[in-house]
């Protein structure tokens, strides 16, 4: 579903993605994981065409991203993870807008639409000025309307993040659902143990390189150690071994 294949991406001098070659499946859930300024964001821009690779492809169902971008972005949603919404529009009128853009059949809108509210238990707020949300209730607004075409790549930068418990879950359930169903789901989330109960494969980036590649057991297998943990194999993989040594420490002590 997503291929991308030697991506390369050049700021002047800085060399922030150096020849990505990934490939993501339909049905998975795959994690994007590294330090930060590893390279994770300037992938997901481009994936998602806000940036162009300096060499290099990425498709999207067969379609390219820079060549074949309005074929390509009709089936990707994307979840940023500083969205832009329109806090002057109400939470319905806000999907109906995002169901225009997509030119969604105007039968299925109001049914798809009240789909979302119910599920996020926001249909009370949904003929709400969206500036009255807590920031919770904008991000399952945002999830909604990534997801209102049925996408069938998904890519989310730190989902969960502002989510009371409930919506934690909720997306975590909405998530694994959508993958049983055959979405592709590109994460990239600092919460490791997200990563690690959610993933069916990671891949961790650091310098703009890929460095790991697999499932937890592949991850387990590249670290020198058989760590139990995510964020340990993590931190060893990506050099910071006086955090993993701390980190050990804590774990010990506790």
């Amino acid at each position: 579903m997503l291929h991308i294949q030697n991506v390369v991406k050049n700021y002047q001098d800085l060399e922030a993605v150096k020849g990505v070659d990934l490939e993501i499946p339909e049905g998975e859930l795959f994690g994007f994981l590294g330090p930060n300024g590893a390279g994770k964001t300037t992938t997901i821009k481009m994936i998602v065409g806000l940036l162009k690779p300096t060499s290099g492809t990425v498709s999207i169902g067969g379609f390219d991203i820079g060549s074949q971008s309005s074929e390509a972005k009709s089936i990707l949603g994307y979840i940023p993870d500083r969205p832009f919404i329109y806090e002057k529009l109400t939470g319905r009128e806000y999907l109906a807008f995002i169901a225009d853009l997509y030119n969604m059949d105007a039968a299925d809108v109001a049914e798809r639409v009240q789909k979302y509210l119910d599920f996020f238990d926001l249909t009370e707020a949904g003929d709400k000025l969206i500036e009255g949300y807590s920031h919770g209730m904008k991000q399952k607004l945002i999830i909604s309307g990534a997801l209102l075409h049925d996408p069938k790549l998904v890519v989310v930068d730190e989902p969960i993040v502002g989510l009371d418990p409930k919506g934690a879950r909720q997306v975590k359930q909405l998530f694994r659902d959508l993958c049983q169903k055959g979405t592709c789901i590109f994460m990239s989330t600092h919460s490791l143990g997200i990563a690690q109960a959610m993933c069916d494969r990671i891949g961790i980036i650091q310098k703009g390189e890929v460095i790991a590649l697999g499932t937890l057991d592949d991850l387990r297998r590249q670290a020198s150690k058989e760590h139990e943990h995510l964020e340990d194999i993590f931190l060893e993989l990506t050099g910071d071994t006086h955090l993993e040594q701390l980190s050990g420490m804590m774990a010990t002590s506790s």
